[in-house]
């Protein structure tokens, strides 16, 4: 059977991560949501997606296919009524769409043709940007439980200072002495080739992915996932890192989401509580307004290929959009739109000419290339969200 994932009606609501990758390709948990459905599936997926994405995530269909909405994230329930999917057969959750049969004579799909199957459990589903840290407890622990089945981790070095060791799992390759690993409030997962450095102190839910890194004596409270490539250091709470981004130095992060390619400059700080505890608001990109969280933490969400420069001071609840550049003292607004530069005194426009030569330049020291791919990408949305900067 041929699987495509499609980005559904939440895309706009995951913004500023999907201006750059489907729904599909967001991290959440250990793996990325298109990685849990293929290791339940057993087979790769493409993708229905932006057409501006559609050239470096493609579709392929086939005579016979199922489409599934990528913010409904994968379990043995879900997985097996999609794989007894037949020919004019759906899946709801309610009045939402979770997967439905294709071949490539239909022209249009009419779901009142459809036998409706409805789906009743409480699975994951990624709905808002906040979404992400939220539900990553639930999401590492699902993760942790899949990948390692069945498998033996390689042995806890002596030198760990180790709680529950049954809930710790390190890959090959993997190298951690003198730190303190704790599992007893959720499993601890550590990658292929991963580094935890000397008097780090761990409690887990906790994800360090492939090749990624923790400095000398970072702390790190779950639920945090720390994609791969990625570097972290001083004190890092309920936060997820897609790949490729650094936080390398002290300072606070929490309750917040890193794309690909961020860099938080030395000693910058997010607030994730409001002075008066209050519920906190994040920008939406769907109602150009702020938009109410239901949390109470709730701290940064930076999209791809964005920078602060050091001491950096992020307000409770921050948006920052694709390829922005922040220095200066002093709080930059709460939405930052892409392609800005600038800080507190104020934003000029971040030119394309100038944020891909630094793209360039970030991606080759981790050995990958900026591809026209990536330009005509980020050119769309430059485009795209000129409306939200003051030129």
């Amino acid at each position: 059977m041929n699987y495509i994932l499609f980005d559904g009606p939440v895309r706009n609501a995951l913004l500023p991560f999907t201006f750059t990758r489907p729904v599909a390709d967001i991290r959440i948990g250990i793996l990325t949501i298109r990685e849990k459905w293929e290791k339940y599936l057993g087979y790769t997926t493409t993708t229905i997606t932006e057409d501006y994405l559609s050239e470096k995530y493609p579709m392929v269909e086939m005579e016979e296919n199922i489409l599934i909405n990528s913010s409904f994230l994968p379990n043995d329930v879900l997985v097996e009524m999609i794989k007894s999917l037949e020919k004019n057969q759906a899946i709801f959750k309610g009045e939402e769409v979770v997967a439905f049969y294709t071949n490539d004579t239909q022209e249009e799909v009419d779901f009142d043709t459809y036998e409706i199957i409805d789906y009743n459990e409480d699975g994951l589903r990624i709905e808002h940007t906040w979404d992400i840290f939220a539900k990553n407890d639930a999401a590492i622990r699902e993760d942790f439980d899949l990948l390692t089945e069945g498998r033996t981790s390689q042995p806890i070095p002596k030198s760990v200072n180790v709680i529950s060791p049954e809930n710790i799992f390190i890959e090959k390759g993997a190298k951690l002495e003198f730190v303190t690993l704790n599992a007893s409030t959720g499993p601890i997962y550590i990658g292929y080739n991963a580094e935890i450095m000397e008097g780090s102190v761990i409690r887990g839910p906790f994800a360090l992915c492939e090749e990624a890194q923790v400095k000398l004596a970072t702390k790190v409270y779950g639920a945090t996932t720390v994609g791969p490539h990625c570097r972290i250091g001083g004190e890092v709470n309920n936060s997820v890192l897609f790949g490729y981004s650094n936080k390398g130095h002290d300072g606070f992060l929490g309750n917040a989401v890193l794309g690909e390619w961020c860099n938080i400059g030395a000693d910058s700080n997010n607030s994730n509580l409001k002075n008066n505890y209050e519920e906190v608001k994040l920008w939406s990109y769907e109602t150009e307004g702020f938009a109410k969280t239901g949390l109470q933490f709730c701290g940064l969400m930076m999209g791809d290929h964005s920078k602060c420069g050091i001491n950096t001071m992020f307000n409770t609840g921050t948006v920052v959009g694709v390829s922005t550049n922040i220095f200066g003292s002093g709080f930059p607004r709460n939405f930052v739109p892409s392609f800005s530069w600038g800080g507190a005194a104020g934003f000029t426009t971040y030119i394309t000419k100038k944020a891909f030569e630094t793209a360039r330049i970030v991606m080759s020291r981790r050995h990958v290339e900026f591809t026209e791919q990536d330009a005509k990408i980020l050119e769309h949305v430059f485009e795209e969200t000129k409306k939200w900067r003051k030129e």
